[in-house]
């Protein structure tokens, strides 16, 4: 296997092969200027939207958001991404996110409203089948959007003890462990009625976290105590300076390593949202916006920075390079990619 160490920096990126994705996207990545450049791309499972690397970067994990559900593993060894074993049903349908937790593989299944595990191989393999599936219940006062569950998000808590799943159909974040291989859930905490949270993120320090919410666009402040694994909501910040003008469906949020800024991205507006961090991290100050440089941002991601942006329906990665001071993007270049959905960065 090639040395980790040494391996260029690369980013992979996830589409919708049904709306004419090419599948999972990898890139070269410039250090110096943020550049991307493709080098290959595969097409291994239907509508690869979500993707997760393994902690040592040598294996990519992706969802197949379908109505069957699936995870797949490739080995990213090499510039171009190879499927290792074949897909594992999640026994949930439409999963729309996946993290690496406790030796597996966890899934968000928002058709279904579900979490699913599936364990690891010491190799980084998929096993054979998942291990166990925690089902949400509930609904929200959406009539359209929270008629039941529907599970958007799922990933560890900066100590790696627990594993929140964000609810956009019951208005709640979960937190659970893993026992014999199964989601187990430990406390629900709820959220406005309505507000319809899709992705959380946490702030580096480690005793706050952000959610993002889909169906009104504001970021819910939340205490973290992770001891406890207790979610504590403070209160709600517009992501936007006025009204929208029509649609506006936030998605991805990313928080800076150094805790300082906070960026979200929402469709419809079409605009990446720019949030100082105040205090130890719980207050957000909104900055201002600026253009995503695309249509319909799904996803975002940061490193060395440089923000990268998912614009669905232009069908490209932006990336931006970021003002230290002020945390505002500056568009520096794109590339394109069919229905993108995602990016991850190693």
């Amino acid at each position: 296997m090639a040395d980790v160490g040494r391996r260029r920096k690369r980013a992979f990126i996830g589409s919708f092969t049904a709306a004419g994705g090419p599948g999972i996207v990898a890139a070269a990545v410039d250090p110096a200027t943020g550049a991307l450049t493709v080098l290959s791309s595969v097409n291994g499972v239907p509508d690869p939207a979500y993707l997760a690397l393994s902690p040592t970067g040598d294996t990519l994990y992706a969802v197949s958001e379908t109505a069957e559900g699936a995870v797949a593993a490739y080995s990213v060894a090499g510039d171009v991404p190879e499927q290792v074993g074949a897909p594992v049903p999640v026994d949930g349908s439409g999963p729309t996110h996946l993290s690496v937790f406790d030796g597996h593989v966890l899934t968000a299944n928002y058709g279904s409203g579900s979490v699913t595990a599936v364990p690891l191989r010491a190799d980084g393999s998929l096993a054979a089948a998942a291990s166990g599936v925690l089902r949400h219940s509930g609904s929200g006062p959406h009539i359209r959007r929270q008629q039941g569950p529907h599970a958007h998000q799922v990933q560890p808590d900066p100590t790696g003890r627990w594993a929140v799943s964000v609810d956009l159909g019951t208005d709640s974040v979960r937190v659970c462990d893993l026992r014999d291989g199964s989601p187990v859930l430990h406390r629900e905490f709820a959220l406005r009625p309505g507000s319809g949270p899709r992705h959380l993120a946490f702030h580096p320090g480690g005793s706050y976290a952000y959610v993002a919410n889909e169906l009104t666009p504001t970021v819910t402040v939340c205490r973290w105590d992770a001891p406890g694994g207790s979610l504590k909501p403070l209160g709600e910040v517009p992501l936007l300076p006025g009204a929208p003008a029509g649609d506006a469906y936030p998605s991805g949020i990313v928080v800076s390593p150094d805790g300082r800024f906070v960026w979200t991205a929402t469709r419809g507006e079409d605009v990446l949202s720019v949030f100082a961090v105040e205090g130890e991290g719980e207050a957000l100050r909104l900055i201002g916006t600026v253009s995503c440089a695309g249509r319909w941002p799904r996803a975002l991601a940061e490193s060395a920075g440089f923000l990268y942006v998912a614009n669905e329906r232009s069908g490209d990665v932006t990336w931006f390079t970021l003002d230290r001071s002020t945390g505002l993007p500056t568009r520096a270049g794109s590339i394109e990619v069919a229905a993108a959905s995602c990016v991850v960065l190693g």
